[in-house]
């Protein structure tokens, strides 16, 4: 067998793998919510698209999260989510290293003030940013330090919301045991003035009230939202698609796999790599 071949392989064999971890979890994640539904059914959930704004948060200390939700539930966090999966033993996973390690976010200046491509191959096609090194150079400097680490490598698209916001949110590592990159960074940059984010808006997502808290994950927007600022701001926005926003859309209508307007997406999106130039 050629080396190539075997490589192939081998991609394909964890691509396999990856995918049937994402439903053999998706189906304990909907017994659960299932549980709850049934045990809490008489609550009216008051707010929905405030609770949906409130977590769009990342990469921080969940414990500082739990009284700023509206849901009932506040450990449907992004990071909430992607931590408690995390903690599953995977034999085909590494621990991330590189930029990931470092306790201080990459330099802005590697943004070289310039616009960069960004293509996310997953396995529903490939997805393309074009990111803004001028106009967000610390969050471009972060994602394309990250990118070249492979620290995005066979990482799964783990938050849809399909109500008063629409995002997919993506950049919660596949390796085992971390949330995110070692660093958080800030401030906040290039948020719209009016709280506005059209189609295609690529954002990075952080701890809510904390313009410091951000670090590897971000969300698509896939339809025109409104996202109210909150004490720290807006939410920086570094890039914007220009192929296969489709195929984000594809995954939004099939809805969460709980068949609620906020979760895991039904249609599981794995980010097999990121390549930048």
């Amino acid at each position: 067998m050629t080396s190539k071949k075997r490589q192939r392989d081998n991609a394909r064999r964890k691509q396999a793998q990856l995918e049937a971890k994402h439903h053999a979890r998706a189906a304990r994640r909907d017994q659960r919510v299932r549980v709850g539904i049934a045990v809490a059914s008489g609550l009216v959930v008051i707010g929905l698209a405030s609770w949906a704004v409130i977590a769009l948060m990342a990469d921080g200390d969940t414990s500082s999260q739990e009284t700023t939700a509206a849901s009932p539930d506040a450990t449907t966090t992004p990071e909430a989510t992607s931590s408690s999966e995390s903690t599953e033993a995977d034999d085909d996973l590494e621990y991330a290293t590189g930029w990931s390690t470092s306790p201080t976010a990459p330099d802005p200046s590697l943004s070289e003030d310039r616009t960069w491509t960004a293509t996310l191959t997953t396995n529903q096609g490939d997805i393309v940013i074009e990111i803004d090194g001028e106009a967000a150079p610390q969050a471009t400097s972060s994602f394309v330090a990250l990118a070249g680490d492979s620290f995005y490598h066979q990482s799964e698209c783990h938050r849809l919301t399909t109500s008063g916001i629409y995002v997919l949110q993506c950049g919660a590592p596949a390796t085992v045991g971390v949330d995110g990159p070692n660093y958080r960074f800030g401030p906040i940059e290039n948020a719209p003035e009016d709280d506005f984010y059209p189609a295609g808006t690529v954002a990075m997502a952080r701890v809510a009230n904390d313009a410091e808290s951000m670090g590897s994950q971000f969300f698509i927007v896939y339809e025109d939202s409104t996202i109210p600022s909150d004490t720290a701001g807006g939410y920086t926005v570094f890039g914007q698609v220009t192929q296969g926003l489709s195929i984000v859309e594809g995954v939004a209508s099939a809805g969460t796999i709980t068949g609620e307007p906020d979760g895991p997406p039904a249609q599981s999106v794995i980010v097999n790599e990121v390549s930048v130039e």
